[in-house]
């Protein structure tokens, strides 16, 4: 085992911190990835997962084209160690692509990519798994017990920052839809005569009648009276 000195908790503080200045989701993700590769020792290349809905995963952002095969390999094949690590474990470590067998139809896909050792970690706060991190190197043997524990610290950082700004951006778009169901309910109830809540029961009822969602019919009434200066 290794032990952390005030030093290296100083750096996981500062990359959590650049994590959370990036300003979209895309970017954070990217920084996630890139500093996943500087941070942890022997890693080459980094592929981030993100669990979707259903069950799915994605490789949203990743340092090099093989770590984006080698994370589509796994998800077109069912099999891996990200998956394992999202779905099952915590984290899974391959020492030598040429000996490996939990994995048996990746596992040599992966090796045709140059790929010789994988360090795969849950991305998670509490119960709440984001994904996973998939740490490759071109060299077998190349994770230490510190680069297993080096990943697990820096997931836990990572996974903190991505869940903020999960709730960041949820935020901002529940707040750009109120605004948008506010300036929608004002135009109707200026056009219309009505008053606030007459004018939201009208949007709710069209919400209804034609299946669409609230704020997309929000936006409409918007664009009608942009391109018409009027409402139909």
């Amino acid at each position: 085992m290794s032990s952390f000195d005030h030093d290296e908790s100083l750096s996981f503080a500062q990359i959590a911190e650049q994590l959370a200045l990036e300003p979209v989701m895309d970017m954070t993700l990217q920084k996630v990835a890139e500093l996943a590769r500087d941070t942890v020792p022997g890693c080459d290349f980094v592929g981030v997962s993100i669990r979707e809905g259903q069950g799915r995963v994605t490789t949203p952002a990743a340092t090099d084209a093989k770590a984006e095969q080698a994370d589509n390999l796994q998800y077109e094949l069912g099999e891996g160690p990200c998956l394992d690590a999202i779905w099952e474990g915590d984290q899974n470590l391959i020492e030598d692509m040429s000996s490996e067998d939990r994995w048996p139809r990746w596992a040599p896909l992966a090796a045709d990519l140059g790929i010789m050792s994988v360090l795969s970690t849950r991305l998670a706060t509490g119960a709440n798994v984001v994904g996973g991190l998939n740490l490759y190197s071109l060299s077998p043997h190349a994770f230490s017990p510190d680069s297993a524990i080096t990943a697990h610290i820096y997931a836990t950082h990572a996974s903190a920052a991505l869940t903020l700004k999960t709730e960041i951006v949820g935020l901002g778009t529940a707040l750009q839809t109120r605004h948008a169901i506010g300036v929608a309910q004002g135009l109707l109830m200026f056009r219309y005569g009505l008053d606030q809540e007459s004018a939201f029961q009208v949007l709710r009822r069209l919400s209804s009648h034609q299946n669409v969602k609230l704020r997309d019919i929000a936006a409409h009434v918007i664009d009608e009276f942009k391109r018409t200066g009027t409402l139909a």
